[in-house]
């Protein structure tokens, strides 16, 4: 490679700052959601803070997203673009039992509808300031299809994404059998994903939600 590609490496610079904001904001969503439910644990281990030190996964939100977003560039096969990445998992003790399930579903929808709202406040931020004489349009159409990836990807029903609790109590799920379920649930995730139809069922929903908000800016821009 004769000269480094400046451009890929600005866009994937940016692409994974406004990662690790969404990953951080989904998390603390979680533990926000937790702590006004009365459940102790997110508070008392410092999870309840939009500090991204107190949700950043080393695998998941550094090196796996780092390696996927910068080796096509530095390999020369182009800018890559990762969906793929977690925060460190907010851990939760549901102290109600009268009302243990209830919360554990408001608990695990809170992350996904944060970056729903992400999408939203994004979409209408996005079309206001595009009024002014500044290029900010890719920065928010990115930042739109990142929560829109991250709220998607989040609703699969594999532990220890999500949608797994929606799996789990709707089938009646005995614990044990779920927490065996998440034992391969990272291994059961990596081979759905090598799967061509799971792959075009998530990249319609990724493209249908982020055109969604992305109509909503461009929307607002003209309006």
């Amino acid at each position: 490679m004769d000269s480094l590609p400046i451009d890929a490496i600005r866009h994937g610079l940016i692409f994974y700052i406004l990662l690790v904001c969404s990953v951080c904001i989904h998390e603390w969503a979680h533990a926000f959601a937790a702590h006004k439910l009365g459940d102790p644990l997110p508070s008392a281990q410092g999870r309840v803070t939009l500090n991204p030190l107190a949700h950043i996964d080393t695998v998941g939100t550094v090196i796996l997203p780092l390696l996927m977003i910068f080796a096509p560039i530095f390999l020369g096969t182009g800018a890559g673009l990762v969906l793929f990445g977690w925060g460190r998992p907010v851990e939760i003790s549901l102290p109600n039992p009268k009302t243990r399930t209830r919360d554990d579903l408001i608990i695990s929808a809170a992350g996904p509808l944060s970056n729903l709202a992400l999408c939203l406040l994004l979409a209408v931020i996005g079309g206001q300031l595009g009024k002014l004489p500044l290029n900010l349009s890719e920065l928010f159409t990115y930042a739109i299809f990142i929560n829109a990836a991250l709220f998607i990807f989040n609703l699969i029903p594999i532990p220890p994404l999500d949608g797994s609790h929606f799996l789990r109590h709707l089938t009646g799920m005995r614990t044990e059998t779920f927490h065996q379920l998440a034992r391969y649930g990272f291994l059961i995730l990596i081979i759905m994903l090598t799967l061509s139809p799971i792959q075009n069922m998530l990249r319609f929903g990724i493209y249908s939600v982020a055109g969604i908000f992305q109509g909503i800016m461009m929307a607002s821009l003209s309006g």
